[in-house]
């Protein structure tokens, strides 16, 4: 659970360093081509699938988590493809807080209800730091670009 705490404080702090018209340029990824809101959606749906698994292994209805991820990945894209930023941002949020309430819930900590913490939290974070560093960097830089009294290159 530290390492999903740390990794998402990391995410918050470069996300937070965007103004929200950042959070929309598009460039994350190329292919497809994202944005951080799109990134920030993604994660959000990870961490609200994670919450109803955790749900359903506390409720004795969990089937495995043999997923097919690339379909899931598709699935909540297109869901999640014409909310605002705000509305992205938020659900990412719930989902984390959700999927921790559930965590600690659990009567007993088993190696499934581990897999999907790491699946949609730590792990899933680090996938993604490294693109989303370089990404608030880009922007960063274009924001010192476009400031006024900036030199013209």
């Amino acid at each position: 659970m530290e390492a999903e705490r740390r990794g998402w404080y990391d995410l918050v702090a470069l996300v937070r360093s965007l103004t929200p018209e950042e959070c929309l340029v598009p460039g994350y990824y190329r292919d497809p081509d994202w944005s951080v809101r799109d990134l920030v959606a993604h994660l959000g749906t990870w961490l609200a699938e994670a919450e109803i698994q955790l749900e359903r292994l506390r409720a004795g209805t969990y089937r495995g988590h043999d997923i097919d991820i690339d379909a899931l990945n598709a699935e909540f894209l297109a869901a999640m493809h014409d909310q605002s930023w705000p509305t992205c941002w938020v659900q990412a949020n719930a989902g984390r807080t959700r999927m921790l309430d559930e965590w600690f819930k659990q009567h007993a900590i088993s190696d499934e209800a581990s897999w999907w913490v790491r699946k949609s939290g730590a792990e899933h974070y680090g996938q993604h730091m490294d693109r989303l560093r370089d990404w608030v960097a880009e922007l960063h830089g274009r924001r010192e670009r476009t400031a006024p009294g900036a030199s013209a290159e």
